[in-house]
């Protein structure tokens, strides 16, 4: 069970475990509505996780049977730095064998179906 937990979380240390807690304790109201969706494997029967440890990130999603990882966007993420930082950040998990995909905030507060449908088609497109 160690090895699975220890792939799971890509060596996270204890310091990203606690502030992954405490994000779920603050989710925004489209990773709220997002995760109604996602929980108990409601979506193709894969389990999903919210506010995931990730090596020294946090994944606002996480699928490991899939290996994917869902990002929603607020306004900051609309800024330069924060879009490179945004991309690196891809690259790096990329590099691990993850998948990332994002969605604004806005897309997944006022068109739920579209996201749902857009994950659905990445988890069997890719066969994953």
């Amino acid at each position: 069970m160690r090895n699975i937990e220890e792939n799971m979380f890509y060596g996270a240390s204890p310091e990203i475990h606690r502030r992954a807690r405490e994000l779920r304790k603050r989710m925004t109201p489209a990773e709220k509505k997002l995760w109604q969706a996602l929980r108990r494997k409601q979506l193709l029967g894969k389990k999903f996780r919210r506010q995931h440890p990730l090596y020294i990130y946090i994944a606002d999603f996480y699928c490991h049977d899939c290996k994917l990882i869902i990002e929603l966007d607020g306004g900051i993420h609309k800024t330069r730095d924060q879009y490179y930082k945004d991309l690196d950040r891809t690259m790096e998990l990329e590099k691990m064998g993850i998948t990332v995909i994002r969605f604004t905030n806005e897309e997944t507060e006022n068109n739920l179906a579209f996201v749902l449908k857009e994950i659905e088609n990445k988890i069997v497109g890719n066969k994953i």
